[in-house]
C-alpha cells in the first residue's frame, strides 16, 4: 500500500484513519481516486447525504468534487470511504458487500465488526490495485461476492470461515486477538491474521473467477494438482494424517497440503502479503545500502504494478530480512516466518501470470472500487501460451474441529443503519500486513 498524506497540513495519514491529528481535517477514502483525502464542509444535500452532510475534497486530483459519507462512516464510525454527492448509493463500494453484521447488542462485538470491514477494506484496496474486478451480489445475485460476518451460537453450532460461490462467511471470532492467538498456538501455526483469512478466502472467489475452463487449468492441475479429487475425502486425511513429510519442499503451508483448493488460496493470500508489504516498502521509499558487502541489499523501490515476477521476489528476501531483525531488537517473534521453496516461488509466478492475465479484462469492467489497474506484467510476453509450470468449490475451507457449522438466526443483524452499544476509536491504528489461511498457517 503507497503513503498518504493530509492535503491541509501535508501530516502523514494512514489507510484506516479518519481525522488529522494534526490540523484535524476530516480524512476520507476515495476509491475512484485511490487516495486518502482531507475535507472541509460543503452545505447539506437531499441527494442520499446522511444528514445532509456534504464535504468538498482538498485533494489536488479530486479537482474541487463533493463527497458525502458512507453511513456506515458517517452513523457507525465503521468505515472511512466516501462516495460522491450526486450518487444516490448511501453505503460505500466495501460496505454494499457486507450482507450480515455481528450482533451489535453484545458490546464487544461492535469491536470485531471495526477490525472485520478495515481487513476487508484493505484487502479491496489491493485487489483493486491489482487490476481485478469483481461484481457484488447486487449484481450478480447467484455469484457475486458477499460477505457475511457471523459468531458461534453455542456447543455444536460453530460458524465456519469459508467461501461459497463467492459468499465469504468470516467467523467473528478471528477479529479477537486473544481468541485468534489461542487458536494460533493450538493448531501449531506460525502465522494467524485476521487480514490474512480474507485473502486466502478471496483466493477461492477468484480461482473460480480465473481458472476452470480457462487457458490455465490444464498448468494448474501441471502444478498444484488435480482439483477434481474429493475435496471432503482430502480434508478427512488432513485432520487424521497431518502434512506429509518435507512439505515445505513443495507447500507454503501445511494447510496447503490438503487439496489444490487450498494451496491455490495458500499461495494465493502470500502473494498478497508479498505484493502489499513490497508496496508499502516502496512508498516509503525503503532501501537497504549496507557498509558490509555480505548484507542483503535493496535499491529497487520502483511501483509494484511495473514489476515482473523475478523483480518482485528478488525485492522480497531482502525486505523480510530486514523485517524479521527489526522484530527481534524488539523482542517480537519474526514478521516472516516462512522459507520459500523453488517449487512454493513456482507457484507464486503461476499466480502472478494469472494476475496479469486477467487485468486487461478486469479493466473492460471496471473495478468496482474505481481504482487504477496494475500489475504491468514484465512476464506479458508469457501470458498467451502459459508455461507447463508444474469442479465446484467447497462450500466451506476446512473446519477447525468437526463441530458443525450453524448459527442461530438471531445472532446476527443485516448490514445498516444500527445502534451504537460501544466505542471506536476515532483514528484507527494501521495493522499489520500480513498473509492468509482459513484454518492454517498463512492467516
Amino acid at each position: 500500500m503507497k503513503t498518504f498524506h493530509c492535503n491541509r497540513c501535508q501530516q502523514h495519514v494512514f489507510f484506516e484513519n479518519v481525522q488529522c491529528e494534526s490540523c484535524d481535517a476530516l480524512l476520507g477514502y476515495v476509491p475512484a481516486l485511490s487516495e486518502i483525502s482531507a475535507f472541509e464542509a460543503a452545505g447539506t444535500s437531499d441527494v442520499g447525504a446522511v444528514s445532509g452532510g456534504l464535504w468538498k475534497s482538498l485533494h489536488p486530483q479530486a479537482d474541487g468534487a463533493v463527497f458525502k459519507q458512507c453511513q456506515n462512516y458517517a452513523l457507525e464510525n465503521i468505515c472511512n470511504w466516501m462516495i460522491p454527492a450526486e450518487s444516490t448509493e448511501t453505503l460505500c463500494p466495501s460496505c454494499q458487500l457486507t450482507h450480515t453484521i455481528p450482533n451489535l447488542a453484545i458490546p464487544e462485538n461492535r469491536l470485531y465488526w471495526y477490525k472485520l470491514e478495515t481487513a476487508k477494506r484493505r484487502l479491496l484496496y489491493t485487489i483493486s490495485a491489482l487490476g481485478l474486478g469483481f461484481k457484488s451480489r447486487l449484481i450478480d445475485p447467484t455469484g457475486g461476492l458477499q460477505f457475511q460476518f457471523l459468531e458461534d451460537a453455542g456447543p455444536g453450532m460453530k460458524v465456519l470461515t469459508g467461501h461459497d460461490d463467492g459468499l465469504i462467511t468470516m467467523n467473528i471470532a478471528e477479529a479477537d486477538d486473544a481468541k485468534r492467538e489461542k487458536t494460533r498456538e493450538e493448531m501449531h501455526e506460525p502465522y494467524r491474521t485476521l487480514l490474512g483469512h480474507f485473502r486466502h478466502e478471496i483466493g477461492h472467489y477468484y480461482f473460480d473467477q480465473l481458472v476452470p475452463g480457462s487457458q490455465w487449468e490444464e498448468p494448474f492441475r501441471a502444478l498444484f494438482g488435480d482439483e477434481r479429487a474429493d475435496y471432503g475425502e482430502a480434508l478427512k486425511a488432513h485432520y487424521a494424517n497431518g502434512a506429509p513429510p518435507q512439505w515445505e519442499q513443495s507447500y507454503v503451508s501445511a494447510y496447503a497440503t490438503t487439496h489444490p483448493w487450498e494451496d491455490w488460496a495458500e499461495t494465493w493470500a502470500h502473494y498478497l502479503h508479498i505484493v502489499d508489504t513490497v508496496d508499502t516498502a516502496a512508498g516509503c521509499g525503503l532501501m537497504l545500502a549496507p557498509d558490509d558487502p555480505n548484507e542483503p541489499t535493496l535499491q529497487d523501490v520502483a511501483p509494484v504494478e511495473n514489476a515482473s515476477f523475478e523483480r518482485l521476489i528478488k525485492r522480497w528476501f531482502p525486505l523480510t530480512y530486514v523485517l524479521n531483525s527489526l522484530n527481534r531488537s524488539l523482542g517480537l517473534a519474526d514478521a516472516y516466518p516462512f522459507t520459500l521453496a523453488p517449487k512454493v516461488i513456482d507457484k507464486l509466478r503461476f499466480v502472478h501470470r494469472v494476475i496479469a492475465s486477467a487485468e486487461k479484462a478486469a479493466e473492460g469492467q471496471g473495478a468496482v472500487t474505481g481504482q487504477q489497474p496494475g500489475l504491468q506484467s514484465g512476464d506479458a510476453e508469457q501470458l498467451a501460451q502459459p508455461e507447463n509450470v508444474g469442479g465446484a468449490m467447497p462450500p466451506v475451507d476446512a473446519p477447525v474441529d468437526q463441530a458443525g457449522n450453524a448459527a442461530a438466526a438471531d445472532s446476527s443483524m443485516t448490514s445498516g443503519p444500527a445502534e451504537v452499544t460501544a466505542a471506536v476509536p476515532e483514528t484507527a491504528p494501521m495493522p499489520m500486513s500480513n498473509a492468509t489461511s482459513d484454518s492454517q498457517n498463512l492467516r
